[in-house]
């Protein structure tokens, strides 16, 4: 059975998790029953906002992962503790967060011209550009 064919709360195989992660969010990793993603920041404003906006969606998604920060880094954890593993619900949280931390809309072309690319004023760095 591929990754596309799980149901909600069906955990994933190790195997399945690497081919999914490969596939559509090549940043995370699996390690130790966990997908996880570090962000790095430019110190401690920075890391501040990305807890928080992790902290947010997370809570919005009623799905909690568990965070490790430092000055200029987040390392963001998830597991599907009620079903002992990894499941749909990890992989659509880490998409979203994915997708709003890593936002630059600047790139987008519309009026959000994104952080100007100045020492001053960045705090994320992308490693996707």
């Amino acid at each position: 059975m591929g990754w596309r064919e799980h149901k909600q709360e069906e955990t994933y195989t190790e195997a399945e998790i690497e081919d999914r992660l490969k596939e559509t969010l090549p940043c995370w990793y699996l390690e130790k029953g966990w997908i996880r993603r570090k962000f790095k920041t430019s110190g401690w404003k920075s890391t501040l906002m990305v807890v928080n906006t992790v902290g947010h969606l997370a809570e919005a998604a009623f799905h909690h992962p568990d965070i490790s920060i430092s000055y200029a880094f987040v390392i963001v954890k998830l597991m599907n503790h009620a079903a002992k593993g990894i499941t749909n619900k990890d992989f659509e949280l880490a998409k979203k967060i994915e997708d709003v931390i890593m936002w630059q809309p600047g790139k987008d072309g519309g009026a959000l011209e994104g952080t100007p690319d100045d020492p001053r004023f960045k705090y994320i760095k992308y490693e996707i550009d």
